[in-house]
């Protein structure tokens, strides 16, 4: 548990915290480059449009809208003693597919109030939540926005089609605190369920609901302690499923002068909650659960006797020692049975290969569901040097894996499910994402057929650079 000294700390950061880290941070050096911003990662230095892309195979004429994927980008080189791969400036990368055609890609950074001083431009207007204003983790479609969001105190940011930034939105007053990186919607009702947190309250994490015209309709508080990272969540029928994992904010760090301030901290609880969706900090259901930490689950549902499904990506561990980026040795694809009843979470693993991203078909979020996607990841998870070239098609119900692999030098990302209009299989429909070559410095937006998934691309669109990896993106169709 924090401290009383820490808690009185943090629950009052003011920009006098602020000039100390800042300090600390300036007097930080390092004998080795960082490696997240050289190689694959190293940040573009400019904004292209290109309207003249070429692309092998054929576009599937019915995709009508964009895929756009948001990352770190810093606008201006930073300390590398201090960087954190985390904390880079927001840059959007997209490609606009129409009748079969790619009519573009385009990059642009997310107008913060640092990158609009380095540009010479008036940082983008909208309310702000807290000293920083930095968004870089997703991109999602709601409520009739391109929305860019962050967690741990940022609002989110609108975007247009061409992706400049228009403003900060706070769902237009109706988000008290910050937002999440994560939110997933119920089909049922078009409600966007997240988890959020504030880097400066260590007690209180909330579960916000915005309705599917754009607006809070509930703010709920829940207790927590140490201030714990939670990156994502997910929701069943009737639950919002909270992960309380040991990776908790560290004043130490801070004050250090890095700039992510989170560390793995073995005496903090790692449990499951299971808040009902209209329930109070008091209903939540906790259930302990084996350390671990958990960025990104795929899926969960409610079976007929009341117990849950829950699959994710687990890593073993996380940030306990690096500061520049993940660290943990295993993060297997596993499926964790949640008794509610019993209070128990038991684990097993699906997949015992290294993994990240995973997504399924996302009309079945919540919902019972068969197919999910992820992204290999090399022995030891480096994804400092990323070399992977392959993703993987799990049947969870066959206990199968099938492997697309774009071959030597190919590093794909996150790649996200599209379904077909008219589908009926879960599996109708497409998977795209950025696949980067790092012999030819240069990158594909690749789409596959997810029922033909180790066959040949539907079609490749070529971009003539390299898109630094990122973090998260969708499809999103025309308006």
């Amino acid at each position: 548990m924090a401290s009383a000294v820490e808690t009185l700390i943090r629950s009052t950061v003011t920009k006098g915290i602020g000039k100390v880290v800042e300090f600390n941070q300036k007097r930080m050096k390092s004998d080795e480059p960082n490696p997240y911003l050289y190689g694959i990662h190293k940040p573009m230095d400019a904004e292209l449009t290109l309207d003249d892309l070429k692309v092998t195979g054929a576009i599937p004429a019915e995709l009508d809208g964009r895929y756009i994927r948001i990352g770190p980008n810093p606008v201006t080189a930073p300390n590398e003693a201090a960087y954190h791969w985390f904390t880079g400036d927001g840059m959007v990368h997209g490609v606009h597919l129409q009748g079969g055609e790619a009519k573009w890609y385009r990059n642009r950074w997310i107008r913060n109030t640092p990158v609009a001083k380095a540009l010479g431009e008036s940082p983008a207007p909208g309310p702000r939540n807290g000293i920083r204003d930095n968004v870089n983790t997703n991109i999602v479609g709601h409520a009739g926005q391109n929305w860019a969001i962050v967690e741990a105190g940022g609002y989110p940011v609108r975007i247009d089609d061409d992706l400049n930034t228009i403003a900060y939105d706070n769902f237009g007053g109706t988000l008290k605190e910050s937002f999440s990186a994560h939110p997933h919607i119920d089909a049922d009702t078009g409600e966007a369920h997240a988890i959020c947190y504030e880097a400066t309250d260590p007690t209180t994490i909330r579960h916000v609901v915005v309705n599917k015209d754009g607006k809070v309709t509930r703010e709920e508080a829940i207790a927590v302690q140490d201030g714990p990272s939670i990156h994502d969540c997910m929701i069943t029928k009737n639950y919002v499923i909270i992960l309380d994992m040991p990776v908790t904010f560290s004043m130490k760090t801070l004050l250090a002068g890095h700039s992510f301030p989170y560390k793995w901290n073995p005496d903090h609880k790692a449990r499951v909650g299971l808040l009902p969706k209209n329930g109070s900090n008091d209903d939540v259901i906790w259930c302990d659960v084996e350390p671990c930490y958990v960025f990104h689950p795929c899926n969960a549902y409610e079976q007929d006797d009341g117990t849950i499904i829950f699959d994710a990506c687990a890593h073993n561990n996380m940030f306990a020692e690096s500061t520049q980026g993940p660290d943990s040795s295993s993060v297997p694809f596993e499926r964790w049975l949640i008794d509610p009843k019993a209070k128990t979470v038991t684990r097993n693993v699906l997949d015992a290969d290294n993994q990240e991203f995973p997504r399924p078909n996302e009309a079945l979020t919540g919902k019972p569901y068969r197919y999910a996607y992820t992204m290999s990841l090399p022995a030891g998870f480096d994804t400092a040097t990323f070399e992977q070239t392959k993703i993987y098609k799990h049947d969870v119900e066959a206990g199968t894996r099938e492997i697309h692999d774009f071959g030597e030098s190919n590093v794909p990302g996150e790649f996200v499910f599209v379904a077909k209009d008219g589908a009926k299989a879960e599996d109708e429909g497409w998977l795209m994402g950025y696949v980067v070559n790092t012999a030819s410095e240069t990158t594909d937006l690749v789409i596959l057929d997810a029922q033909d998934f180790e066959g040949a691309p539907v079609a490749s669109v070529h971009i003539p650079h390299r898109i630094p990896p990122g973090f998260h993106g969708n499809w999103i169709t025309a308006q």
